[in-house]
């Protein structure tokens, strides 16, 4: 049996590349809450290329829990403008409490709109 190609996305509106492939998208999760998030229109990716995005910091700083701040980024692509998604983490940086030292690599949850994409053929 073959494996599926590997599709990679582009920007749904621009068609700019976005560097995210079908193969590191976050499947851990498959089952009811996968089935949940397909239907409310977006799906996660493990890590995204941060030089193919604008990211845009939404400031959240009440504890969620003791201890615990989070941190929300709009990701728009680089070269429309056009909102694909959201990067998730925790920080006390953005609120002022530690240096900021927070990249795209250190979401840890990166949620994108399906409707934003468009694939973009195989690898």
């Amino acid at each position: 049996m073959s494996q599926p190609a590997d599709v990679s996305y582009s920007c749904g509106s621009c068609g700019y590349a976005l560097n995210l492939t079908s193969s590191n998208c976050a499947t851990s999760s498959i089952g009811s809450k996968y089935s949940k998030s397909i239907n409310k229109g977006s799906i996660s990716f493990l890590s995204i290329d941060p030089s193919r995005f604008t990211q845009v910091d939404e400031v959240n700083c009440l504890p969620i829990t003791w201890g615990r701040y989070r941190s929300k980024s709009k990701l728009l692509c680089r070269s429309c403008g056009v909102l694909i998604g959201y990067g998730y983490g925790d920080s006390t940086a953005l609120c002022g409490l530690e240096s900021p030292t927070s990249s795209a690599s250190s979401y840890k949850k990166i949620t994108v709109k399906i409707r934003a994409l468009q694939p973009s053929g195989s690898i």
